[in-house]
């Protein structure tokens, strides 16, 4: 099955077509870029132009920084609060009338990594973070997820995590890797002792620096970067669509 997956996140959104059999991304990536303060509005031109570039009339999976339920946003940290109560899945239904699936963006990577990247086939508890813009989560307990978990807001010296250890943080701050590498390290043992999990998934486009910071961890856990860096959350969100209709 061939699914267009949409990655809005705070730097514009991406897209393009997956087949959700295999996970490969079928044609090149398109990306727009829109400031993360854009009212809803502007981000959906953003969507519709990227609609109209593949033609698309199929069915369409998206994924969203903040938590959802049946599609309508309750919560998120990093883009304009406008979004808080708005439906993005009647949004999307204004431009096509197939499936459509609205996901947390952290989760659509979790879910692609669980099906096609470094997750696949583990069992017990595994934990995902994609370090970007912010901190987003997510947890699988033997593969089904847990969703709109949002572990990047836990406290951290005082600070919500994302504001200490993100990958943007590491730039703003200009922070060596060992420095950066140190925060995560604080904050992965804070979950390690909420959650136990057995693996733990760095993605995002930090996951590809992964030998620079990985031997200054010391949490008790398996840790490993993701492998669909940052393709992941295109994957995932179309990934999402096939595990909607699972649950039905």
């Amino acid at each position: 099955m061939n699914v267009l997956g949409i990655d809005i996140g705070g730097s514009g959104v991406k897209a393009a077509p997956v087949n959700t059999k295999t996970g490969k991304i079928l044609q090149p990536v398109l990306k727009i870029s829109v400031q993360k303060s854009a009212e809803p509005q502007e981000m959906m031109k953003a969507v519709k132009k990227i609609l109209l570039h593949f033609k698309w009339t199929g069915p369409i999976g998206c994924g969203f920084p903040g938590s959802l339920r049946n599609g309508k946003v309750l919560f998120l940290g990093n883009l304009n609060q406008n979004w808080v109560g708005k439906s993005i899945t009647s949004m999307l239904k204004k431009h096509g009338k197939s499936a459509i699936t609205v996901v947390n963006d952290a989760d659509a990577a979790g879910l692609a990594e669980m099906n096609f990247g470094a997750g696949k086939d583990k069992k017990g508890v595994v934990f995902l973070i994609t370090a970007g813009t912010g901190i987003g989560t997510a947890v699988f307990i033997d593969g089904k997820l847990l969703p709109n978990t949002e572990f990047g807001h836990i406290e951290l010296r005082g600070k919500i995590a994302e504001k200490r250890a993100s990958a943007a943080v590491r730039t703003e701050q200009n922070l060596t890797y060992k420095e950066w590498a140190f925060r995560l390290d604080e904050y992965f043992s804070k979950i390690n002792k909420l959650l136990w999990p057995d693996l733990i998934i760095i993605g995002g486009g930090i996951s590809e620096n992964f030998k620079e910071y990985k031997k200054h961890f010391t949490v008790p856990c398996r840790i490993v970067p993701a492998k669909l860096k940052n393709n992941a959350g295109i994957i995932g969100a179309a990934m999402s669509v096939i595990a909607s209709k699972q649950k039905k």
